[in-house]
């Protein structure tokens, strides 16, 4: 899986080749009131909502190019090189 944070846009999900089959795969994702959704598709990308005036939520649907949504961060392009500390969550 890959995890890509575009500039004032949604966060992607790009699921492996190997999952994309005609079966749904099930992902689950969590929204900051700790609330989990269970995603079940078929589609090997997911564009996630980081603005949060998106009528399709949890999914993107462009609502960031017309509220003018600013993000604070981005991913960075490094790769990590130890596991991230679990105690922090």
């Amino acid at each position: 899986m890959r995890l890509r944070c575009r500039e004032d846009g949604p966060l992607v999900v790009e699921l492996p080749e190997a999952m994309n089959q005609s079966s749904p795969v099930v992902v689950q994702v969590t929204d900051h009131h700790r609330q989990p959704f269970t995603l079940p598709t078929k589609k090997s990308v997911l564009a996630l909502c980081r603005c949060g005036k998106s009528a399709n939520r949890p999914f993107c649907d462009g609502s960031h190019k017309i509220c003018e949504f600013r993000a604070g961060e981005t991913a960075g392009s490094h790769k990590c090189k130890k596991k991230a500390d679990k105690s922090s969550e």
